[in-house]
């Protein structure tokens, strides 16, 4: 802890001891520098130089060498954590690229480099752009207090001649890769935490793995929370950094909380006790504070009489800190018992035996599938605690299993192999490396002891298993190929609820009903013991229904006091639990007749899913069908044989003939008198001569035009090609013909008509009404005349063709046609002519 200041007021103040006006006003400056588009996107070496120059950096006073900053590069380093290359390779070349620092070499009379004066270009432009408001414009005081701070947290300590000396801070022998990291991370984190010394953790769902610390952590440094973690557990490690959770009422283990230490020291708080991160060791949690019997706190073993079996022990893994403070190992030992003393052990807990090794001990049939080579390899399977003698309450002979083993020797030695039935066949097919397939070996790594204890029978139904609930949680996630992880956490949650693998009697059944199962606190499919399987963070429907149940339960007492006043504290609770247990039965009917609701309901649905299946295949069926007959008849026009009712070259004709129809309708809606049919006809006479000419002309111009390697070509490839050219140039004569319709329409009377009244109208308008024949005025009652103009005449032209349409009867969509049988003769008479007759005959 820094030794500058002390929380009692006395001596010089602490760094750390901010007040909460000053600690927003220098985290929102920390937090404006770090957000510069200069700084922004670059790692934390250079965003920490940076942070460190602005600290330095004097307050102006009018020029721009007032918020210079002198300082060398083996000075910055030190700061930083790293060597002087690494300053001038990676730090400063970086700050100077992305216009971020401006730095001037300061020489000597003989010209030697002694220094460098850096300007923090980001301070720079929030006091000639940003004005006092800006949060980088911090005044002298601020400046030295966040240098201050600094200094406390990863200075390297200073020892001036004439000064009082400044002590390293923190974080000054941490050094080499990712120190800066770990220095920018603890300045940030001290920014951000209030005088009780704990962190302001982030909102929202987090994964379960990093936490909700690392999270925050990830937050501030603009990383990833892996990352963050990693940086979280250095800094606990270095002992500045506690993580601890929160006790609820059901001592279980509660929401995380993150303490800076050194603020809580300035602050005079109670620390907290540092929760380990990780250890290499096979070493447990300090005994809980109730713990009786053998392993009792240090504090009680005067009263008992000794310290434990296993001695003094250190802080143990995080996962066996989520035992409840109270928690008892196991039964109370009877102070009046003589002690007895036990050969030290490794763990401190009383039946060990595994030697110096600190392996896991091995299941009771190891080496029972062995092949026995003689006296010697039979007599080495055998226990080490059975050497010593038997335990307490157990006789003195031999076990069923040193007979089998006995027998199987007996059989090897006079050369028969021993039979493999029931049990041992099991034995012998079981696997004892880890299961097949990457996804499972993530998923069962937690429980790969349990994995070696299984036979191969029981290996194989828990691979079935897993794999069908790896399926199962891959339809639950978001993202695909998390379900793997999702799984082995839950295997480690349900081993470290259990007490670990040592603690499992049944690996099969555990395994299979308890380890690999989810359970489901509430009715959501995605909740697992309160947590949400895709987000990993806590299940807020678990929490509507604890909510829910505690307010039946208000509710249902505040009735029993109002019907029932006077009633004693057993009598109502008694009578509290008999309502609850009938509310709870009314709910449990209510449930059962729901369920069974929509289980007829689904039978509903299914029955119904299955009749529109079916109904949709014979639908399918009947269509195909009907498809196979079209598809055989002949076209009714030429009758050419399976046409599907029209050929294509057929077709083609009929749309050039509606097209033909049409462009004659149209020319006739402006040419002629409507009212007149003879005007009419005459029109569109003249309209399809002149479409068949230009189609005559397409005509000629193709067969011209054709390879003579294609002179072999059918006669019915030829007829369509030909047919599909007369529909293009109708295609492309129709909006020709309806353009020169409009522009004749749009000088009709009744059009013009319209454009004038538009044009009135939009002249007249109040805001033209003071200069009604200004440029602007005239130029928008010209804009809404056009507009009007052009709406006449399409509207004259729908109008006049609807009225033509019905007075000829023409049908545009579908011609009505001859059956081909009655037209034989008609065609056959027909004259073809000679560019025709040249194709078919080639």
């Amino acid at each position: 802890m820094p030794t500058s200041g002390k929380p009692d007021g006395e001596g010089p103040e602490d760094p750390l001891r901010l007040g909460r006006t000053m600690r927003l006003r220098l985290r929102n400056a920390v937090q404006a520098l770090l957000a510069d588009p200069s700084i922004a996107g670059l790692k934390d070496a250079p965003k920490l130089a940076a942070v460190v120059l602005y600290a330095k950096s004097r307050a102006p006073k009018g020029e721009k060498k007032d918020l210079q900053t002198s300082i060398w590069g083996a000075e910055l380093g030190r700061w930083m954590g790293v060597k002087e290359s690494t300053v001038h390779h990676k730090v400063l070349p970086v700050l100077r690229g992305t216009d971020a620092l401006h730095t001037d070499v300061v020489r000597d009379g003989q010209g030697h480099p002694t220094g460098l004066d850096c300007l923090v270009m980001p301070l720079w432009r929030a006091h000639h752009g940003g004005g006092a408001g800006h949060p980088l414009a911090l005044t002298k005081a601020e400046l030295a207090t966040l240098l201050h701070l600094c200094e406390a947290l990863f200075g390297h300590g200073w020892a001036p001649e004439d000064k009082e000396p400044t002590p390293p801070g923190l974080l000054a022998g941490r050094t080499g890769k990712g120190a800066a990291t770990d220095r920018l991370g603890l300045l940030l984190m001290v920014l951000n935490t209030r005088a009780s010394g704990w962190l302001q953790l982030v909102g929202g769902s987090v994964r379960k793995r990093e936490g909700r610390g690392a999270a925050t952590l990830a937050r501030l440094l603009g990383c990833s929370p892996a990352g963050a973690r990693k940086v979280l557990a250095r800094l606990t490690e270095a002992g500045v950094v506690a993580r601890q959770h929160r006790e609820t009422s059901t001592r279980m283990r509660g929401r995380a909380r993150v303490m800076l230490l050194p603020v809580a020291h300035a602050y005079g708080r109670a620390l907290a006790p540092v929760e380990a991160v990780s250890a290499a060791g096979a070493v447990f949690s300090a005994r809980p504070d109730g713990a009786c019997g053998d392993h009792a706190p240090a504090g009680a073993a005067g009263a008992l009489g000794t310290s434990g079996i296993g001695g003094a022990e250190g802080p143990g893994d995080a996962a066996d800190q989520e035992r409840p403070n109270g928690a008892e190992f196991h039964a109370d030992h009877a102070s009046g018992v003589t002690p007895v003393v036990l050969p030290q052990l490794d763990g401190g807990f009383s039946g060990e035996r595994r030697g110096a090794e600190g392996r896991r001990p091995e299941r009771v049939c190891a080496g029972e599938d062995q092949p026995a080579d003689g006296e010697d390899r039979v007599a080495g399977t055998g226990s080490s605690v059975a050497e010593d003698g038997p335990l307490r309450g157990e006789k003195p002979k031999e076990s069923p299993v040193d007979e089998r083993v006995g027998q199987r020797a007996a059989g090897a030695r006079s050369g028969g192999r021993p039979k493999a039935v029931g049990w041992d066949k099991a034995q012998q097919r079981r696997r004892v490396g880890p299961p097949d397939g990457p996804r499972l070996r993530v998923a069962l790594e937690p429980a790969s002891w349990l994995w070696e204890r299984l036979s191969g029978w029981q290996q194989d139904k828990v691979e079935e298993a897993a794999k069908t609930e790896l399926a199962r949680l891959e339809g639950l996630l978001a993202l695909p190929g998390g379900a793997p992880r999702l799984l082995a956490d839950r295997l480690s949650d349900r081993l470290a609820e259990t007490g670990g693998e040592a603690l499992v009697t049944g690996p099969y059944g555990w395994l299979i009903r308890r380890g690999l199962v989810q359970r489901p606190s509430c009715s959501d499919r995605r909740c697992d013991d309160g947590i949400r399987l895709d987000t990993g963070g806590e299940c807020e429907n678990c929490a509507n229904v604890i909510h829910i149940r505690r307010a039946r339960r208000a509710r249902i007492g505040a009735e029993i006091d109002r019907k029932l006043p006077g009633l004693g504290d057993d009598e109502r609770r008694r009578v509290l639990e008999e309502r609850l247990r009938e509310q709870a039965a009314i709910e449990a009917e209510d449930y059962v007749w729901r369920r069974e609701q929509a289980r007829a309901e689904q039978a509903r649905r299914d029955e119904a899913r299955a009749a529109a299946a079916d109904r949709a295949e014979r639908e399918r069926e009947a269509a195909a069908a009907a498809d196979v007959v079209r598809q055989a008849l002949r076209c009714e026009d030429c009758g050419q044989e399976r046409a599907a009712g029209l050929c294509e070259a057929c077709g083609y004709r009929r749309r050039t003939e509606a097209l033909i129809v049409e462009a004659g309708l149209v020319t006739a809606t402006w040419s002629a008198d409507v009212t007149h049919p003879g005007d009419v006809a005459a029109v569109t006479a003249d309209v399809r001569a002149s479409m068949e000419r230009e189609i005559a002309a397409v005509r000629a111009d193709y067969l011209r035009a054709m390879d003579p390697a294609d002179q072999d070509s059918t006669a019915a490839s030829t007829a369509s090609v030909l047919a599909y050219g007369a529909l293009h140039t109708a295609q492309q004569a129709l909006p020709e013909y309806q353009r020169n319709a409009l522009a004749v329409l749009g000088r009709s009377e009744e059009a013009e008509a319209e454009a004038r009244r538009a044009y009135k109208t939009e002249q007249g308008r109040h805001w033209f009404k003071h200069n009604p024949n200004g440029a602007d005025a005239i130029a928008a009652a010209t804009k809404a005349a056009d507009a009007a103009r052009e709406r006449a005449a399409k509207y004259l032209l729908t109008v006049r063709l609807e009225q033509l349409r019905e007075q000829a009867a023409v049908h545009v969509e579908t011609a009505v046609s001859v059956p081909w049988t009655d037209r034989l003769s008609e065609l056959a008479a027909r004259p073809l002519d000679a560019d025709v007759t040249g194709a078919v005959i080639a």
